[in-house]
């Protein structure tokens, strides 16, 4: 089963960027989808992004639409979200997640069975 390790977290001003990073390592052959994931205190997990591992086709959260930026290294294995013009708004813990199989809401948290630790993003204004 694949394993995910996030990094790139960190405190940031409002408007600057960010990139993070997702290395996946042990059964990414049979990975289907990989996503971002993103929790404020005293909110519920939302969905950020995703990719397909095999197309490399994206999908994001209107929030971020046009902001944040998901792709995908296939010689180390790992997922990057570009962040620019951060707000505020977008302080949470972001994770990654993966899952094997399609046919299920790619926004779907609940569906994704691996995941990493997370990282925390703090934006100040």
């Amino acid at each position: 089963q694949v394993q995910l390790v996030e990094s790139g977290g960190g405190l940031v001003q409002a408007g600057d960027s960010l990139t993070l990073s997702c290395a996946a390592s042990g059964g990414t052959y049979s990975i289907y989808i990989m996503g971002w994931f993103r929790q404020a205190p005293g909110k519920e997990r939302e969905f950020v992004a995703a990719i397909e591992w095999r197309s490399d086709r994206a999908y994001y959260a209107d929030s971020v639409k046009g902001r944040f930026t998901i792709s995908r290294d296939s010689a180390t294995n790992t997922v990057y979200l570009q962040m620019n013009s951060l707000k505020s708004a977008d302080t949470a813990v972001y994770s990654c997640a993966a899952r094997y199989y399609r046919g299920t809401p790619y926004y779907r948290g609940d569906l994704y069975p691996y995941w990493g630790q997370g990282t925390q993003v703090t934006v100040s204004s």
